[in-house]
């Protein structure tokens, strides 16, 4: 490690004690140093299989009866994608950032990724801004249900609570992000004095409103990210590691002092 990148570690640790109140916005190359394929780029299911049109939520609410048969058929690029989600394990710093919401440090975590990582890692506060692919929603109240509560026997699903149609928690192209989520992760931006920014392009809108919204209320934003990403120039401080490996150099750095 360099003596710069060496001194930007210490500096993002300094940065994350004296904060009052820090958030992390993840972005999908977190979960890549978990083996989990991202959509775009080289290797992405994308670039290999092509985008989707873009009229999945469409198509799901003209008739979320075939929408969901569809879903439950085998389709080239899904089935590697849910392979690859269905054995990923949380790596150093998903850990990390568990870690540093037990210290008290990190209030919440707003992330793109869909993949359940942050909880099998420990972090309890998650905001889901694309959703979670073991659950499924009510598109009604936006109640959530772990998947296996449903068999599927009955299509399309039914909210247990107001017998609204229920589909999977992740985001499709076209569908708003649900309001809970998106409310929740722009108060804690307005709330945010740093924003730890992960593995992110910062070019998917509405979510990478979140670290902009912040900084423009006078943020710090620490970039944690091996490649310069939209909003770089933005940032306070940019550490061009992995996550996997600043995150946890960042925790050792810290004191261990109670916060209040």
């Amino acid at each position: 490690m360099d003596e710069d990148t060496a001194h930007s570690l210490e500096r993002a640790a300094s940065l994350l004690t004296d904060s009052r109140y820090a958030i992390a916005f993840v972005g999908a190359g977190l979960s890549a140093e978990s083996g989990v394929p991202t959509f775009r780029g080289e290797g992405g299911i994308w670039t290999r299989f092509g985008e989707p049109d873009g009229r999945d939520w469409e198509r799901f609410l003209r008739d979320p009866a075939a929408w969901w048969s569809r879903r439950e058929q085998p389709r080239q690029g899904r089935d590697d994608f849910g392979t690859a989600l269905a054995s990923a394990q949380p790596n150093p710093g998903h850990v990390a950032l568990a870690d540093l919401e037990r210290q008290g440090i990190l209030r919440a975590i707003v992330t793109q990724n869909i993949d359940n990582l942050h909880q099998m890692a420990g972090s309890q506060r998650v905001l889901e801004f694309h959703g979670n692919r073991t659950k499924l929603r009510c598109i009604e109240c936006n109640a959530r249900f772990p998947r296996v509560e449903f068999t599927l026997e009955t299509l399309p699903p039914r909210c247990p609570r107001c017998a609204g149609v229920v589909k999977s928690d992740t985001v499709m192209f076209g569908e708003p992000i649900p309001t809970d989520v998106l409310q929740e992760s722009r108060k804690e931006a307005l709330l945010a004095d740093l924003v730890l920014v992960i593995g992110t392009s910062a070019v998917v809108y509405p979510a990478a409103e979140v670290p902009m919204i912040a900084q423009q209320r006078g943020a710090t934003l620490i970039e944690v990210n091996p490649n310069p990403s939209a909003i770089s120039e933005l940032c306070h401080l940019s550490i061009r590691l992995p996550a996997g490996e600043a995150l946890p150099a960042i925790v050792a750095l810290l004191p261990r002092l109670e916060r209040g």
